[in-house]
């Protein structure tokens, strides 16, 4: 297994947070961590602490598209009208994967919170802030790192705010407790979906 260092994205991650005082423990794995469940198997996390950066565009001044990366809890989907509240981007959508790899620097399945090609305008789901430890992609579809949501939330220089759909309350059988349920989806972890 290569070190982290061998790789450009990796590096740029580790730079990032450098810059920021923050000394980042980065694992690579031999499998994937594409998806939000790969993630969570591989760390031995729950699927609610895997951090999905999905990026989003909104067209600027002269049509052409702005990166918006949104950090989304694990189970969670973005909802495009709550996004849109929040960045006051009226026109936002998913951003394609050419796209995504153009304004991010890196593929999907493996864009981190940080180490952008560009300054990127950060959304941060509250649902984050639950956990102690969060794990987020480290620049490659094999590679992540844990941080605390406060960390994250300074390195990627990231506003919490909601703008995920609510996850639809579990129905239970009469006389049993409503068990709480966690949706699961094929959803890549670090992808440009929502």
């Amino acid at each position: 297994m290569p070190e982290p260092a061998d790789r450009p994205g990796i590096q740029r991650v580790l730079d990032a947070a450098a810059r920021k005082g923050v000394t980042l423990d980065i694992r690579v794995f031999a499998e994937s961590t594409h998806t939000a469940a790969d993630a969570a198997a591989a760390v031995g996390a729950e699927l609610g602490q895997i951090v999905k950066s999905l990026v989003f565009v909104a067209p600027d001044d002269d049509a052409a598209p702005v990166a918006i990366l949104c950090l989304v809890s694990g189970p969670n989907r973005v909802d495009l009208a709550r996004l849109a509240a929040v960045t006051g981007e009226k026109d936002v959508r998913r951003a394609t994967a050419k796209e995504a790899n153009e304004l991010t620097g890196y593929t999907i399945g493996g864009i981190p919170p940080i180490g952008h090609l560009r300054p990127i305008r950060v959304i941060m789901d509250p649902d984050l802030g639950r956990y102690p430890v969060v794990w987020a992609a480290a620049g490659t579809p094999t590679a992540v790192f844990p941080v605390s949501p406060a960390t994250l939330r300074t390195l990627a220089n990231a506003t919490v705010a909601p703008m995920t759909e609510d996850r639809p309350a579990p129905v239970a059988e009469v006389g049993e407790p409503a068990a709480e349920t966690t949706p699961t989806e094929a959803e890549p972890s670090r992808s440009t979906g929502g």
